[in-house]
């Protein structure tokens, strides 16, 4: 059996996600850190563990690949206090993981790595304005939710909330102020309250470099 091994990049929301999880399951593993502003989600060798060529990439004990952030939280916390057992909450998690793909990082985690990616001024400002709106909307839709709960799904933390912390408590670095949603600013600070809970920059894993990572 293997190592569990994490493809990833620091700076990613969607790695952090599963890096954040990991952590506070205590499974140890490795981490492979791939630059996917050089190009190198795009190699023949990564390509192979993932064709949609994007990271995070996890490497499980029987050596296959899984990709997507989500997916490989659900994989994870299946069976663990992250993930309700019953029918109705394990759907509401869900709910909550479809809206972050679909409602939520399109805008604010686009808009956070055109920042990153120094291309923002290239873009249309309609184009700008239209993902910044959309965004606020997510926002407010978290605001709804979270103006009375200390948490997305009952009254315990778990992978709905990883899934949607990941780029909500960086907003800003996209241009959103989230003074407007107190909600979502104390639901932030109850996550980072969590035990074992580790910041977006922190390295944590077993470094393995891209040559011993056969890429």
């Amino acid at each position: 059996m293997g190592a569990l091994r994490l493809y990833d990049y620091l700076e990613s929301g969607n790695g952090y996600k599963v890096r954040l999880l990991l952590t506070q399951l205590g499974l140890p593993f490795e981490r492979v850190e791939v630059d996917i502003l050089q190009g190198q989600t795009r190699t023949p060798a990564f390509l192979a563990l993932n064709p949609n060529g994007r990271i995070p990439v996890l490497r499980l004990e029987d050596g296959t690949h899984l990709a997507e952030s989500n997916a490989i939280q659900w994989y994870l916390a299946e069976g663990t206090r992250y993930l309700p057992e019953d029918r109705r909450g394990r759907a509401e998690v869900l709910r909550w993981m479809f809206f972050e793909q679909y409602s939520h990082e399109p805008f604010i985690a686009v808009l956070r790595f055109w920042s990153f990616a120094g291309t923002l001024a290239d873009r249309p400002p309609a184009e700008i304005e239209a993902k910044r709106a959309a965004g606020h909307a997510a926002l407010a839709v978290l605001e709804r939710r979270l103006a009375d709960a200390p948490f997305l799904v009952g009254d315990r933390y778990g992978i709905a909330d990883i899934a949607l912390f990941a780029y909500t408590h960086v907003a800003g670095e996209g241009g959103f102020d989230l003074a407007p949603y107190p909600g979502v600013l104390a639901w932030i600070d109850r996550v980072r309250a969590q035990p074992d809970h580790v910041a977006i920059d922190a390295p944590t894993g077993v470094a393995v470099d891209l040559d011993e990572a056969g890429l």
